[in-house]
């Protein structure tokens, strides 16, 4: 699988704005070895993924499930430490965090969102 795969994920429709209350969506990646889950978003318009991993120490970010943005629909927020990140890039904003979340690269094409394989994340099954 070359680094630049597009992966379906669901539909663009799924992907809801934060401040209107959306959900993340989950999946689960290979990363760097591992099994990890991983979650898009939208913000601003734009779909937006991450690993489901604080900065802070490598726990999910979900205060319930599938729910990682603050009561705002403007900050991601890990439910354990409090450390808040920017929706649109991953950049730690505030609280015990070193460095940002690790970002996915995402697109929406014909209603559907994709996202991109790299050198140390692949789907599941590959």
């Amino acid at each position: 699988m070359t680094t630049d795969t597009w992966i379906p994920l669901c539909s663009a429709a799924d992907l809801v704005e934060g401040a209107q209350g959306g959900l993340a969506v989950p999946f689960d990646v290979h990363y760097a070895g591992q099994t990890c889950r991983a979650f898009a978003v939208r913000f601003e318009g734009r779909p937006h993924a991450y690993l489901n991993r604080c900065a802070h120490v490598a726990m999910e970010l979900d205060w319930q499930p599938n729910r990682v943005f603050d009561n705002t629909g403007q900050w991601l927020l890990c439910a354990s430490h409090g450390a808040a990140y920017e929706p649109a890039t991953g950049e730690c904003a505030g609280g015990p965090c070193k460095g940002g979340l690790v970002k996915i690269a995402m697109m929406e094409a014909q209603g559907v969102a994709h996202w991109q394989t790299a050198y140390n994340l692949k789907p599941l099954a590959f």
